[in-house]
């Protein structure tokens, strides 16, 4: 059993920071609001792992959230982090670094005809529903329940009566949540059903839902989705900032064959560092300023870093490693089924490529799991439904460690 003089530091740290931020945190999930105990304060990570204040060593299922698909520190991101910040971290102008970016994402992803970079997925999402309303003529919008498309204030929504969208969030007006209407993920029925008794501008999902544990299209859905929103006018958003780039080099939309007329971009698309895309087709996208109606600016969008890392991460992508992720992730998926067979946990493990998530029958006893993997050294998100994030870094060591503790851990829970 470790004992608390191993997270001693941490502690004092978040002592410290809890009078500083709230909860003590920059993003809420950091807190362990969900699991409880002390958060580990992370020091620095190299590869797939991490190394907290504590000195503690850890093997990382978090991935800063997905973008460190490479590993964390890769050499080539890094030296080209470093080459960029030399020449000046941010100018306010165009660079060279961007267009290049653009270049390999529009051809890595055909649907894109133009992009804009914008610094979070946040602002991605929320610029793309202002193109789609304004190219449409219409108001309302379609959203999943449980999905979660950043924290605009049209997107902190819930279902209320008749799947209107109510406010998710203090500070959220009525007004702004009332254009928002809730279908449910792989209910094709339900999100037709939405679309046929309102002009819906358009509908935006994450193809692969990963913000609400791992969870796959059923088959048709996605299609499904494709036919019904060109039948009634609406413009299909496949919010990729996970799935992009991750679950296959062209993302979901490579993986399932369907082009959306919008695409929201970011995670890996940075390297790491904070960054956001939207773009699709050239029609819609002329209405981006400065060539129409729709305003939409950033200063540090574009940033030479980011574009920097961005391009040294894409160009590390190469079909080797996808297919070394895969074998990854199809390894850990039947090593924890049988782990937790063998200890009769019920649990449903779904995974899409690099994206896994251990579904339990209650929050605590996914509690008890979380901390016994963190005992073992193990970092999971700590949350019961959210994606494990795998890398190109993750070997055998780290496969048989994890499925080692996963043994034990389940054992105990």
């Amino acid at each position: 059993m470790k004992t608390a003089s191993r997270t001693a530091r941490s502690g004092a740290l978040m002592a410290r920071a809890e009078r500083l931020m709230p909860g003590g945190v920059s993003s809420p999930v950091r807190a362990f609001g969900a699991v409880g105990g002390v958060p580990r304060v992370i020091e620095r990570a190299r590869g797939a792992r991490l190394w907290d204040v504590d000195g503690n060593e850890l093997i990382d299922y978090v991935g800063s959230w997905g973008p460190m698909i490479l590993g964390h520190a890769h050499p080539a991101v890094v030296a080209a982090i470093a080459e960029a910040a030399a020449d000046g971290t941010s100018f306010g102008t165009p660079s060279p670094r961007e267009v290049a970016l653009a270049e390999v994402i529009t051809t890595a992803m055909p649907s894109i005809e133009r992009l804009r970079f914008v610094s979070s997925g946040t602002e991605a999402a929320m610029s793309a529903l202002r193109v789609a309303r304004a190219f449409t003529g219409r108001q309302r919008i379609v959203k999943m329940a449980g999905a979660y498309h950043g924290h605009a204030d049209a997107l902190l929504v819930q279902a209320g009566s008749d799947a209107i969208g109510l406010p998710a969030s203090a500070g959220v007006t009525a007004g702004a949540a009332r254009d928002t209407l809730v279908a449910t993920y792989n209910d094709l029925e339900g999100a037709a059903a939405l679309l046929v008794a309102n002009d819906v501008a358009a509908l935006i999902v994450e193809p692969v839902a990963a913000n609400m544990g791992v969870v796959p299209p059923t088959p048709g859905y996605l299609d499904g989705l494709r036919t019904l929103t060109q039948r009634h006018g609406a413009l299909l958003i496949f919010d990729e900032v996970i799935t992009g780039f991750r679950v296959a080099r062209g993302g979901a939309q490579e993986r399932y064959g369907i082009t959306p007329d919008l695409i929201v971009l970011g995670k890996v698309i940075g390297g790491g560092l904070p960054v956001g895309a939207y773009g699709g087709r050239a029609e819609v996208m002329s209405l981006v300023a400065p060539l129409g109606p729709v305003y939409q600016a950033g200063t540090l969008s574009g940033n030479p870093l980011v574009m920097a890392a961005g391009l040294a991460t894409l160009e590390a992508l190469t079909p080797a490693v996808y297919a070394q992720l895969e074998d990854y992730g199809a390894s850990l998926e039947a090593g924890l089924t049988d782990a937790a067979a063998a200890a009769g946990v019920p649990v449903r493990i779904a995974r899409v490529g690099s994206l896994l998530t251990v579904f339990f029958d209650d929050d605590v006893r996914f509690a008890r799991f979380f901390h016994a993997m963190l005992e073992a050294d193990i970092y999971l998100p700590p949350s019961p439904h959210e994606a494990w994030f795998m890398s190109a870094a993750h070997g055998q060591a780290e496969l048989a460690a994890t499925l080692e503790a996963a043994r034990r851990a389940f054992a105990d829970c």
